[in-house]
């Protein structure tokens, strides 16, 4: 049996009008210490998200998912957040705040391959 390795995750919500708690789900963050693993997948509906708030801006909310990548992806793109240790960087992602785009609760489980748990994760709950 391979080994399972801890790993933990965030959905990444978008959130038009913070006042109404209404979101959709737009991507998924997950982090895996022992696989050295931390990224992202995401998609930007349109469709969905002007369903829910006809005068969101597409494109500046594609602009703070980018960030979110470039933090996930480390290095001095991701700015100084970008240059933390992995660990740091999903804390400081999926620390509560009130904006456009916020993250769940953080959920664990075991997995032995992080990017195709990443993979499932992101068909299940983005895209269905």
């Amino acid at each position: 049996m391979q080994d399972q390795h801890l790993y933990e995750y965030a959905v990444i919500r978008v959130v038009p009008r913070v006042e109404r708690e209404e979101f959709l789900n737009a991507g998924v963050m997950l982090y895996c210490k022992k696989q050295q693993f931390l990224q992202m997948r995401y998609t930007l509906d349109e469709a969905r998200l002007r369903a829910l708030c006809p005068a969101i801006d597409i494109s500046e909310l594609a602009a703070y998912l980018c960030a979110i990548e470039k933090i996930c992806n480390g290095g001095r793109q991701g700015g100084p957040i970008g240059m933390l240790d992995l660990a740091s960087r999903f804390r400081w992602l999926t620390a509560t705040r009130s904006t456009i785009v916020q993250t769940s609760r953080t959920h664990g489980g075991l997995c032995t391959d992080a990017a195709a748990t990443l993979q499932r994760l992101y068909e299940q709950l983005v895209l269905l």
